[in-house]
């Protein structure tokens, strides 16, 4: 089933399989990546409980096994509409979705823990922000990693080619990280002990990463089958901003930095038409297409965690940077996709 949102700017359509966004418009334009079965059929998946590989598909929770598939089991599972809802209650067109996931017997064969999972979507002006909300059903703590994987047409405007493009960090400070009206500043934990690897804080603990600033950021380091090989090295930007696009940029397959600023822009000086992705609650940042193909996209990632390490069956309670969240409680992330 499909959801639409419509504020007059943005038109946006989720469908009810992983809550994946299928459409975002502006003007009439189509945005996101459409899938393409000689590139990549994918359009926007969120990723949960786990990003990206398990060595062998398999994980152990305190010593037993389980099966998840790459970026685990939600971008095949229905998820239903918890609610819909107007700016105005005069107004037939929603600009809220939320959408849930509770545990069942499928997902306890693979995932052994018992917990809802909501997304929310909402329409702001120019932008879509979207909120992941993790909620522990159980008293024993739980391990997970989440994550956005959108992708977006490169061209965005006609007579313009893929090389007229970059990826470009902002270091303005981040809308999306003022607290809300009514709760958190975005990316943090809710009910105290939640941590990246499991480091108890208090009530509202913030999201653990790098710091960022005027460092030089870090791309993590990953084998030729694409699991991490511990060899992280610096990764300069062009004039300490921008990552030219260029086809041959993913022939080694996706590039995932950490230490970077928390916006990143797809844009043309050739051109009037961007994306810009704010994701201050997420430590890594990923960008990919299809490897050595001229894949008219190119996928932006925000990433709470990342994939397992080579020859390496992870346990989830000791895999470093996972999410832990304590019993009963409440994990939240948002991140936004703002489109001119």
């Amino acid at each position: 089933m499909e959801y639409c949102l419509d504020n007059g700017v943005l038109s946006v359509r989720v469908s009810s399989l992983g809550g994946e966004l299928q459409s975002v418009k502006k003007d009439g334009r189509e945005y996101l990546w459409q899938g393409d079965p000689a590139y990549w059929e994918g359009k926007a998946p969120n990723l949960f409980p786990y990003i990206a590989r398990l060595t062998r598909g398999t994980c152990t929770v305190h010593g037993k096994a389980y099966q998840l598939p790459i970026h685990g089991f939600l971008p095949t599972t229905e998820m239903t509409a918890e609610a819909q809802e107007a700016e105005r209650e005069e107004d037939s067109n929603a600009v809220r979705l939320v959408l849930r996931l509770d545990a069942d017997e499928r997902t306890l064969a693979c995932y052994p823990f018992v917990f809802t999972l909501r997304i929310v979507y909402e329409l702001e002006g120019d932008s879509l922000r979207i909120t992941y909300e993790v909620t522990n059903g159980e008293k024993e703590e739980m391990y997970f990693g989440i994550g956005g994987h959108p992708g977006f047409q490169v061209p965005l405007e006609d007579g313009l080619s893929f090389e007229d493009y970059f990826l470009e960090f902002e270091t303005a400070a981040e809308p999306d990280a003022e607290p809300d009206a009514d709760g958190p500043k975005m990316g943090e934990r809710l009910c105290g002990a939640v941590d990246q690897k499991g480091e108890a804080e208090g009530t509202q603990a913030r999201t653990a990463e790098r710091p960022c600033g005027p460092q030089e950021p870090v791309r993590v380091g990953f084998s030729p089958a694409c699991f991490l090989n511990g060899k992280d090295e610096p990764y300069p930007l062009q004039g300490g901003s921008r990552i030219p696009l260029g086809h041959e940029l993913f022939d080694d397959d996706a590039i995932v930095l950490s230490g970077t600023p928390k916006t990143v822009v797809l844009r043309s000086e050739k051109g009037s038409r961007g994306v810009r992705v704010r994701f201050p609650g997420m430590p890594y940042i990923g960008f990919w297409h299809a490897v050595k193909k001229p894949a008219p996209y190119v996928c932006i990632e925000p990433w709470s965690s990342l994939p397992s390490r080579q020859d390496v069956v992870e346990e989830l309670s000791e895999q470093p940077g996972l999410i832990h969240l304590e019993g009963e409680g409440v994990y939240r992330n948002t991140w936004s996709i703002q489109i001119f």
